[in-house]
């Protein structure tokens, strides 16, 4: 056996041994209450790093891999990129539209959605060169948000201007069918992980329309949210949609089976505007714009955990990175990203698993 192969041996070996005493650790000291070296009590999450960023920064989206950050400047008419492993904008901004207020990146990640809400534009970035490819789409007034299905075979657009959605082929980027007439000024839009449906926020009518993606048509009645919701998530199962009512400072909680709200609306921040929640459908984290912080829901109670988290000032949108363990959210304000650090529990026991594994990474480097 060479030199080499024996190192690589060793240190598979080692792995496994840390690994496995690290289990026997957390497992003993669950079972004791103790705390073991590398460990803390729960904590709230917390700001680990802070991106200077473009001017205005408004919406973020993340690669599926992980790897990059995209974020769209509304005051430079560019979009930024984050590498998310340096902590850093790499490259010089992308020029898009004009006032760039949604971006979303396609399931295989190769392709990157912007809105230009000034030009009733999309534009549509190739991510492996960082350019833009073709002609903006136009769609109709003044558009401001943006999803793409599952299979990544079509774009969703909400035209707040114009109080419809326009799709849109993505093998073509072109325009598909007849606008879809939704509600008054809608805003956000989010797919639900089959694909099946298209939840879009009405701001002005407080409401929540469902558009079945099959037909492209709306289904059942508007839903009653809260006032002026803006944006919306859904649950990796399904199950739920959270919505952001920036009018009332509440998240109000659907039903997806029955497209019902569900309890009373949950309490947030000043002026809730963005809202992600995290692959494993545990938190979803909502951006408090009037007030510079970051509220976390706990989705099995429907409630609030901890304080809320100071970011940067009129933190406007958060994305959640595919393993689970950072939730980005951009500042217009402040002209900066915040990086928070999410955390990994096992019951009470919060682990630091980096110190175990000889990694600088945390728990990136056992959950990734």
């Amino acid at each position: 056996m060479s030199p080499h192969s024996r190192f690589g041996a060793h240190s598979t070996v080692r792995g496994r041994v840390r690994r496995l005493l690290f289990g026997m650790l957390a497992t003993f000291a669950m079972v004791l209450g103790i705390v073991v070296p590398g460990a803390a009590t729960a904590a709230a999450d917390t700001v680990i790093d802070t991106i200077t960023i473009g001017d205005a920064p408004q919406a973020v989206a993340i690669t599926p891999a992980g790897a990059f950050a995209y974020v769209t400047n509304l005051g430079a008419d560019t979009v930024s990129v984050i590498d998310t492993g340096a902590k850093m904008v790499v490259g010089a901004p992308i020029p898009v539209g004009s006032l760039p207020t949604a971006v979303a990146v396609t399931p295989n990640g190769n392709r990157a959605y912007v809105i230009n809400a000034n030009d009733g534009t999309v534009s549509v970035i190739d991510t492996g060169t960082n350019t833009v490819v073709g002609k903006p789409i136009s769609v109709r007034f003044f558009p401001t948000g943006v999803a793409i299905t599952p299979d990544e075979a079509f774009v969703y657009v909400t035209n707040s201007g114009a109080n419809t959605v326009t799709v849109i082929d993505t093998a073509t980027n072109t325009v598909v069918g007849k606008p879809i007439l939704v509600g008054f000024f809608p805003t956000g839009v989010a797919i639900t992980p089959d694909g099946a449906f298209a939840y879009v926020t009405n701001s002005a009518a407080n409401t929540v329309t469902v558009i079945d993606t099959a037909t492209n048509t709306v289904v059942g009645e508007p839903i009653p949210v809260g006032t002026d919701p803006r944006k919306l998530a859904i649950t990796p199962n399904g199950n739920r949609a959270y919505v952001t009512n920036q009018g009332d400072g509440t998240v109000s909680v659907i039903d997806t089976a029955t497209n019902t709200v569900v309890a009373v609306p949950i309490p947030v921040g000043n002026t809730p505007t963005g809202v992600a929640v995290s692959p494993n459908g545990n938190r979803a984290y909502v951006t408090n714009s009037g007030d510079g912080t970051v509220s976390v829901i706990d989705t099995a109670t429907n409630s609030v955990v901890d304080a809320p988290i100071p970011v940067g000032d009129t933190p406007t949108e958060v994305a959640i990175s595919p393993n689970g363990t950072r939730a980005y959210v951009t500042n217009s304000g402040t002209n900066t990203v915040s990086v928070i650090a999410i955390d990994r529990c096992l019951g009470s026991l919060c682990i630091d698993f980096g110190s175990l594994t000889g990694s600088s990474s945390g728990a990136d480097s056992v959950f990734n």
